[in-house]
């Protein structure tokens, strides 16, 4: 630990109250469960993973070897020929069902999202949300996204084309740790019900919730080696995942993703890329402060600033910033943290000492260059190992890491600005472009700037809930933040391959009826001419 996280065992921010016959971790992972979640997953060595709340070794997991990642995608490749001749209502049915026994059992995930991740109950939540909802949606509408699609011909009544959508084959998935249950069957369902199979590689650290939610759809009726499972170091596992996949699914850092990007490109393997962001929030001189403030707060530290769309750069019109800063200060002083499998508590722990060094980096390299924390600021092992305050950080400077680096923690950075021009550009200043937010009270105003503002997704009025929630929309990044975008009709069809189906009737495409060359080239220029007049597309 440093000097800062060895100081601290008092700070700003009340801790909530462990409710009376709270479950523990020996409550939740136990043996039973373990030989449950892991049965069938390949893997000859072994691993462990462990609990932010207090560093302690929750399970013994499988280690998988190169050779066993080789034998995960053969039995995947077998069952995915069988998965593909489905009906796609019955593979529709299996996320419908899924969706109903999410909801029913939640309580078991929310406590092992809680145990792996540190994160408080209800942040927990939102990923049950965001799977559920993607279950439903993809179980509704993902017959109409793949249904075969006529378009016009090269030559109208004569050329009868269909556009038909295939499984890719066998998705090698790698998934973060920051959102266990939502970044990983969330984006293998899309994949599942295109006719694909599925080999992931999940975080350790974070496996036990993949793993119940692989346990959860095969008893919604997922053949079980439709969806393999591999476990190990990023470095050992990751490459033979990409090495082996028809398409590769990643979200993680920036740097990580262009390895994989190149990886995949060397074997002409298609990629979807979910990286880094460096997220602003807009906050103009006609919002609404008291609103804005607790957006800011759930902007910022959902997850304890752990995930990839919460906001990093926080900018307040000069107008109102000190009556904006008075009260989102205010309320970020009274969050309160907590470590009980329970609702209760505003914010969780970090992931990890990886995390807490690299937060705890960030502000002490900006105090020292003159910044000023408002709150926050320090480390809390009196709740547990790699807990730390929510900060907010006042006359950060570029020359700051804190100003252009991800943190990825619960660190906000406060900047004012004199007009929507200024704001604009200043968001727009990071090679990073996955989120922003923008609150006014004009709708129109808030519309106008969202447009010019180089993020895959803006919410108006509201931090990253609306846009990411909200599924038949498209949801990704611009620049440094990614490739491809998951949710709508684009997170299915990626994991598609289209085929054109075009056939020729009465007339072949060459000369014909006695006409030369010069004559079928005369007949095809004014064919063009009438199809130009008449309005063809």
């Amino acid at each position: 630990m440093t000097d800062a996280q060895t100081r601290a065992t008092t700070g700003t921010n009340p801790i909530a109250p462990a409710p009376a016959g709270a479950r523990t971790a020996a409550d939740v992972v136990t043996p039973e469960l373990i030989a449950q979640l892991t049965k069938g997953i390949v893997g000859s060595g072994r691993t462990a993973n462990h609990t932010p709340f207090t560093g302690e070794k929750l399970a013994d997991l499988p280690e998988s070897t190169p050779e066993d990642v080789e034998k995960a995608f053969e039995a995947a490749r077998a069952a995915q020929s069988v998965w593909q001749q489905t009906p796609i209502r019955k593979r529709a049915a299996v996320l419908l069902r899924f969706h109903d026994i999410l909801l029913e059992r939640q309580a078991e995930v929310l406590d092992l999202i809680q145990l792996e991740t540190g994160k408080a109950r209800l942040h927990a939540h939102e990923e049950v949300q965001a799977v559920a909802v993607a279950a439903r949606h993809y179980g509704r509408r993902a017959a109409a996204y793949l249904r075969p699609k006529r378009h016009t011909g090269a030559m109208p009544t004569l050329t009868k084309v269909t556009e038909l959508r295939h499984p890719r084959g066998v998705v090698g998935q790698i998934a973060p740790w920051n959102y266990p249950l939502e970044l990983s069957v969330g984006d293998a369902i899309p994949a599942f019900v295109a006719g694909n199979a599925v080999v992931m590689k999940p975080d350790t650290e974070t496996c036990l919730t993949a793993l119940w939610a692989r346990d959860l759809l095969i008893e919604a009726g997922l053949p079980a080696d439709v969806f393999q499972v591999v476990l190990g170091e990023g470095p050992v596992v990751g490459p033979e995942v990409v090495r082996h996949a028809d398409y590769v699914s990643f979200t993680g850092s920036t740097a990580t993703g262009r390895q994989v990007a190149r990886s995949a490109a060397a074997r002409l393997v298609g990629v979807s890329l979910e990286l880094g962001g460096k997220n602003a929030m807009l906050v103009l001189d006609d919002a609404d402060l008291d609103k804005a403030a607790a957006g800011a707060v759930r902007a910022c530290f959902s997850s304890a600033g752990q995930l990839c769309i919460s906001i990093e750069r926080l900018f307040v019109h000069e107008s109102v910033a000190d009556a904006f800063l008075e009260r989102f200060v205010a309320r970020t002083k009274a969050m309160r943290l907590g470590n009980a499998l329970a609702y209760g508590a505003d914010m969780g722990s970090l992931v990890g000492e990886r995390q807490l060094t690299a937060v705890t980096r960030h502000v002490e390299d900006a105090v020292a260059k003159g910044a000023t924390v408002l709150t926050g600021g320090q480390a809390r092992p009196d709740i547990g190992p790699y807990f730390y305050e929510p900060t907010v950080l006042d006359g950060v400077q570029d020359s700051m890491a804190v100003c252009a680096e991800e943190t990825f923690g619960p660190v906000v950075s406060i900047y004012r600005f004199g007009s929507d021009d200024e704001a604009i550009e200043r968001a727009n200043s990071t090679p990073y472009g996955l989120n922003a937010s923008v609150w006014t009270r004009s709708a129109r105003r808030g519309r106008e700037i969202a447009a010019r503002l180089r993020t895959g997704t803006v919410n108006i009025n509201e931090g990253y809930a609306p846009a990411y929630g909200s599924v038949q929309s498209p949801m990704g990044g611009m620049k440094d933040s990614g490739l491809s975008r998951r949710h709508g009709s684009e997170g299915i069809l990626k994991y598609t391959e289209a085929q054109t189906v075009a056939h020729q009737r009465l007339l072949p495409m060459a000369p014909s009826l006695g006409m030369d060359d010069e004559k079928y080239a005369a007949f095809m220029s004014r064919s063009l001419r009438v199809m130009k007049a008449l309005r063809f597309r």
